[in-house]
């Protein structure tokens, strides 16, 4: 199996298993409870912390190994850049704070559901170009155990995607009345992955002198939405055993497909 065939497995999965996730809208009545709220969020930060340590940071420093003392500048600045541009993305698109229910970004008249997708789909960026730069790297490396490698990373983002897109759709279902459209909403923002994975895996299929910034970029943005964003979300100060356990749960989940695959 080539490269491409790979890299669209990888990228099909992480959009299926986040319809799948929303598809709970159809069996739940109320919104998911704070409980299982603090659970999953924790979960998916885990997730997204390991993924940025294994699967992207320590690939960044080994893919510049010929800098040197050096090495740790492509990793450095990457990350910080990565941070950058959330911080960018906030300042220029209009969402709403799924959080804490606040406008952030310019101020522009759209409906509540709307804002509440750009939010999310703010979060689903540095996902999906996680999984792209790391499918362009395995490509230019060429080795069938690098292509593993960056479907463990997509397994390990579409799993924790799978309670992610509960989380958005049943809060959604509240917003727009239907759910239906609660589901499509979902779905929608899901669809950032795979594209943003798209332009991801160009840019690092094409540009192999910049691979460790790339990597380094997609594990600072989100790591920035893991702070931002998840934590603040997971409002573990209500339950915080459970939302530390559920980030110990996914890291160690993560730490472990990129160990036995990787």
């Amino acid at each position: 199996m080539n490269e491409v065939a790979f890299t669209c497995i990888g990228l099909a999965l992480v959009f299926v298993m986040n319809a799948l996730g929303a598809a709970a809208v159809f069996l739940f009545r109320k919104e998911i409870s704070p409980r299982f709220n603090t659970l999953f969020l924790g979960f998916a930060s885990g997730v997204m912390v390991a993924a940025s340590v294994w699967s992207l940071l320590l690939p960044s420093l080994e893919g510049a190994a010929d800098w040197g003392t050096w090495s740790f500048v492509p990793a450095v600045g990457g990350f910080l850049l990565g941070g950058v541009f959330l911080v960018i993305l906030d300042k220029l698109v209009p969402h709403t704070h799924c959080g804490t229910n606040e406008d952030e970004g310019p101020c522009v008249a759209l409906k509540k559901p709307v804002k509440l997708l750009l939010a999310v789909t703010l979060h689903n960026i540095p996902e999906g170009l996680a999984v792209g730069f790391a499918f362009g790297a395995a490509a230019m490396a060429g080795s069938e155990q690098a292509l593993v490698a960056a479907l463990a990373l997509a397994v390990g983002i579409g799993i924790q995607n799978l309670p992610e897109g509960a989380a958005v759709a049943l809060p959604m279902k509240s917003a727009t009345g239907s759910r239906g459209k609660a589901f499509g909403y979902a779905v929608l923002s899901g669809a950032a992955e795979p594209l943003f994975g798209i332009v991801g895996f160009f840019l690092a299929a094409h540009l192999a002198a910049a691979q460790p910034w790339f990597l380094a970029f997609a594990a600072g943005a989100m790591i920035f939405v893991v702070a931002e964003d998840l934590i603040p979300d997971a409002k573990m100060e209500s339950h915080p055993h459970l939302g530390t356990w559920g980030v110990m749960l996914g890291f160690v989940l993560m730490m472990t497909l990129d160990v036995v695959f990787g």
